[in-house]
C-alpha cells in the first residue's frame, strides 16, 4: 500500500494524552487513510513498520479508539472477518473529511454516532480478544444500553480500560465454573437408576 506524502496530526492529538508513539501512529492512518477515507493496514504491517509487537500496536489502536480520535470497523462475510477499517473521526480540530460511501459498509466519522460507537466497541473488542463465545458474551453484556438508549453499560462506568476489564471477565469465568456444582459419576448413575425406576413404576400402573 502507499501512503500519502503527508502524515496530520492535528492539535488535540499531539497534546493529548497519549504516549508519543500512539501519536506517531494517529499521524500514518492519517497518511493510509487519505485516498479511501479509512486505513485497513493490518497490525502485523504496522508492527513491520515500527519494529514493534502486534499487541503493542492493539494497545495503540485501543488508545485511539478510546480517546476517539480514530474509529474502526471489522468488515466481515457471515462470521469471518474479511477486513478491518480504521477511520479518522471528525474531533476537535481535525482538518480532514474524508468521503462516505452510501451502503451498508460506509464510515460514519462521527463519534457521537451510537451505531458506530457500538461498532467500535465491538471491534476494540476483538482487537484485543479472538471472535468466541466468551468475547461475544463481554460485548453483548458492556454494550446494552441504558433506558434512555443513548449510552452503552461500559460508557457509564467511571473509568475504563477494556483490556483490564477483558482480563477481569476471564477470571471471573474460571472461577464461576470452578465454583459450579458438577456431577459425578455416581451422582449420575443414582439419577439415571431413579428415571428408570419411575419409568418402570409407571409401566407397571404403580
Amino acid at each position: 500500500m502507499k501512503p500519502s506524502y503527508y502524515a496530520i496530526i492535528p492539535a488535540n492529538v499531539r497534546y493529548s494524552n497519549l504516549k508519543p508513539n500512539t501519536k506517531l501512529l494517529y499521524g500514518e492512518i492519517t497518511a493510509l487513510a487519505s485516498k479511501e477515507g479509512y486505513c485497513f493496514a493490518s497490525n502485523r504491517y504496522f508492527a513491520d513498520l515500527y519494529d514493534v509487537t502486534k499487541n503493542t500496536i492493539s494497545s495503540w489502536i485501543s488508545d485511539l479508539n478510546n480517546a476517539g480520535f480514530v474509529s474502526v470497523q471489522l468488515i466481515k462475510e457471515g462470521n469471518q472477518v474479511i477486513e478491518r477499517r480504521i477511520g479518522i473521526t471528525q474531533k476537535g480540530d481535525t482538518p480532514i473529511t474524508f468521503k462516505q460511501e452510501d451502503n451498508s459498509t460506509s464510515i460514519i466519522n462521527t463519534i457521537n454516532n451510537l451505531p458506530t460507537r457500538i461498532q467500535s466497541f465491538e471491534a476494540e473488542v476483538l482487537i484485543l480478544e479472538p471472535d468466541d463465545n466468551e468475547s461475544r458474551k463481554f460485548i453483548i453484556y458492556w454494550s446494552e444500553l441504558n433506558k434512555s438508549k443513548t449510552k452503552m453499560r461500559w460508557e457509564l462506568e467511571r473509568t475504563w480500560d477494556t483490556k483490564a476489564r477483558i482480563g477481569r471477565w476471564k477470571s471471573r469465568q474460571k472461577e464461576w465454573s470452578k465454583a459450579a456444582p458438577k456431577k459425578n459419576n455416581s451422582y449420575n448413575n443414582i439419577d439415571t437408576f431413579n428415571k428408570a425406576k419411575q419409568m418402570m413404576d409407571k409401566l407397571n400402573g404403580q
